[in-house]
């Protein structure tokens, strides 16, 4: 029989994959006379090789035509983010209106902020995971200060209640009914970044409707790794990135969802022109009058140059389809959890949750024995070809993306670990 902690039974996984990789479609980093194992897609994921190609269209297009560009053909600048709106649809779960890539994560949320957090004297609070993203928390700090409230009164932060520091369904319930009566709004992560947890969406979505609260999603570490039914969750809005599992390059486009039932909604806004009905945009008339659906949503015309490898990432989601990615995810995190448990538990401690719904692609590790063993393992794999991310104070990273990341990849983690120990004397 095949030892299973080895290189072959790694390949011959790979080789029965339901899935074949699609690796070869990236750009993978080189190490020595090969490649690196990148388990860093949480973080920004890898350039895929049709990204060129869709750049340099626009910039062929740019130097023909000039302003023209915004007119002529499929990929006029006019309609260009629209190319992006079924497939986005189709990633997240939503209906076409309910979708538009735009602007930044931060910058999204902030604009959705206005017009979905609407506190008053006896609704003022907003609930968070404690130890969110340190953006998510430094905006939703600055808008209750904006609306004049204390955010050491009414920023409510649910504490981790199980062990690894993850969040039960119980406790987020709790939270909720305790303090439903001030809440004006629940922002809550579809995967926790540190941690790797993932949520019932639709279940945190119903309790906070049920308190008469909006809810709000940042699916920043769920996007392209998760499977989402925004639509169907009944979520007031969400917003994303498209850097790391969408692998749309350094600080790309970010993404942005309402739900359809306020597609002609009222709620306050910061208005742009991009976001005035297409019909008459070019009227230039005084008056805003909000496209239906997300797209009201936009302030200025888009960056095509920054969409353009959005463009390139969608077609391989498209081409594979996201039950089959979460399918692949589910083997190469499942393999990855086996070989920790079964060959180097003395080493490292899983975080993430065990059940498979829990989680997505990520395991957050943390090396038994403290923070400076913790910061010397991760320093030798990188040393040795193998790239995961650390995140203060202990925790090691490690993302197997099933669009380009393999059975072989996950084994080279696990054999570099091994010969750390070994090297350490641990």
């Amino acid at each position: 029989m095949t030892d299973t902690f080895s290189l072959d039974h790694a390949r011959s996984l790979d080789a029965a994959d339901p899935l074949p990789t699609l690796r070869d479609e990236f750009h993978v980093p080189r190490f020595g006379d090969g490649e690196q194992a990148y388990f860093v897609g949480n973080s920004l994921g890898l350039q895929p090789r049709g990204t060129r190609a869709q750049v340099e269209d626009v910039l062929d297009k740019w130097s023909m035509e000039a302003v023209e560009g915004h007119f002529r053909g499929h990929s006029q600048w006019m309609s260009y983010h629209e190319l992006m709106r079924e497939p986005l649809a189709r990633l997240v779960g939503a209906e076409p209106a309910e979708v538009v890539a735009m602007n930044s994560l931060t910058a999204n949320l902030h604009l959705m902020m206005v017009g979905f957090y609407r506190p008053t004297s006896e609704r003022p609070a907003i609930l968070v995971e404690a130890g969110s993203f340190p953006s998510d928390r430094y905006a939703v700090e600055s808008q209750i200060r904006f609306h004049g409230f204390d955010p050491a009164t009414d920023l409510v932060e649910v504490q981790p209640d199980e062990p690894g520091g993850t969040i039960s369904m119980q406790a987020i319930e709790r939270a909720i009914a305790e303090h439903g009566p001030r809440l004006a709004l629940v922002l809550w992560p579809g995967v926790q970044y540190r941690t790797g947890q993932a949520f019932d969406l639709r279940e945190i979505t119903r309790l906070a409707h049920a308190q008469g609260a909006v809810c709000g999603l940042d699916l920043a570490h769920a996007v392209g790794n998760t499977e989402l039914h925004l639509h169907d969750s009944g979520a007031d809005f969400a917003v994303w990135c498209h850097y790391k599992y969408l692998n749309s390059g350094p600080g790309a486009v970010a993404g942005c969802f309402v739900h359809a039932r306020h597609a002609q909604t009222d709620r306050p806004r910061f208005a742009g022109w991009w976001g005035h009905e297409a019909q008459t945009r070019f009227q230039m008339g005084p008056h805003f009058r909000p496209t239906p659906g997300a797209e009201g949503w936009q302030l200025s015309n888009p960056p095509i140059l920054g969409l353009a490898p959005l463009r390139a990432s969608l077609d391989l989601f498209d081409r594979v389809g996201m039950p089959a990615l979460r399918a692949k995810s589910l083997r190469l995190t499942g393999y990855l959890e086996s070989l920790i448990t079964g060959h180097l538990a003395d080493v490292l401690q899983v975080l993430t949750p065990a059940d498979p719904a829990s989680r997505g692609c990520q395991l957050s590790l943390r090396v038994v024995g403290g923070r400076e063993r913790g910061r010397a393992l991760f320093d030798d794999l990188a040393a040795n070809g193998v790239l995961g991310d650390w995140r203060e104070p202990d925790v090691i990273r490690i993302s197997p993306a099933p669009l380009y990341n393999t059975h072989e990849d996950v084994f080279r983690f696990a054999q570099a670990v091994q010969s750390w120990q070994g090297r350490s004397g641990a």
